[in-house]
């Protein structure tokens, strides 16, 4: 992940104030917050993010083009209705591209990258062990960006990013075990691109990531917000 400042390294793109509202309303349904049917307004996204409802329609208008939101006659804008089976395969095709991503880090990786994802797994452990969420959330995300940034393939990291609106990011902690999961799966990652075994990185990866899916599907489930 670049960051601002510091020498040879870019800076971040300052986010639109349209971007920034469809990220907040995303959350909100994929975390369960907002149900199937739930109506929207963009005065409201306004008011709870401090912008001006012209940023905060856009937003929930790209949200209509993924898919997230609905746009009824009059009524203004609604929250279609996902199932688990939608939930279930978004997390596989992450799954099979993520596991793609981290064979092919497994036949590069050295000891300097190996160290950093060792530093940053001690990292999330501890911020586990100390529920410190918005941290194992963070580190979560560095550790898989780490590693799928060291394969290359600029075209499959896109495909997996088009994926991770799916990821709740603000109620990462809300989906029972997915800090756990974080905490613990990753080692066996670790050890598999230690070995160079690309194969065992591949399932051990995609496994971790299938366990994601069936965690979220079941938590939406569970909260009565799938169709």
């Amino acid at each position: 992940m670049t960051t601002a400042g510091g020498s040879g390294r870019k800076r971040q793109p300052i986010m639109r104030l349209s971007d920034l509202a469809a990220a907040h309303v995303r959350e909100l349904i994929v975390s369960g917050q907002l149900r199937a049917g739930e109506f929207i307004r963009p005065e409201t996204v306004a008011d709870d993010l401090g912008i001006s409802a012209t940023p905060a329609r856009e937003g929930l208008l790209l949200l209509q083009t993924e898919g997230f939101l609905t746009i009824e006659p009059r009524r203004g804008f609604s929250v279609t209705a996902l199932s688990s089976e939608d939930i279930r395969d978004v997390y596989a095709a992450q799954a099979l591209l993520g596991g793609e991503l981290t064979a092919r880090a497994a036949r590069v990786i050295d000891a300097d990258r190996l160290g950093e994802l060792e530093q940053i797994q001690a990292e999330l452990e501890q911020a586990a062990a100390a529920k410190d969420y918005d941290a194992v959330e963070r580190l979560n995300h560095r550790f898989h960006e780490t590693i799928y940034r060291l394969a290359g393939s600029r075209k499959i990291r896109w495909l997996v990013k088009a994926t991770l609106p799916y990821s709740p990011r603000k109620f990462f902690a809300e989906v029972e075990g997915w800090p756990e999961a974080s905490a613990h799966d990753h080692r066996a990652i670790i050890e598999h691109l230690r070995a160079g075994d690309g194969e065992a990185a591949r399932t051990a990866m995609a496994q971790h990531i299938h366990k994601a899916g069936a965690l979220l599907a079941d938590h939406l489930a569970a909260r009565g917000t799938l169709g």
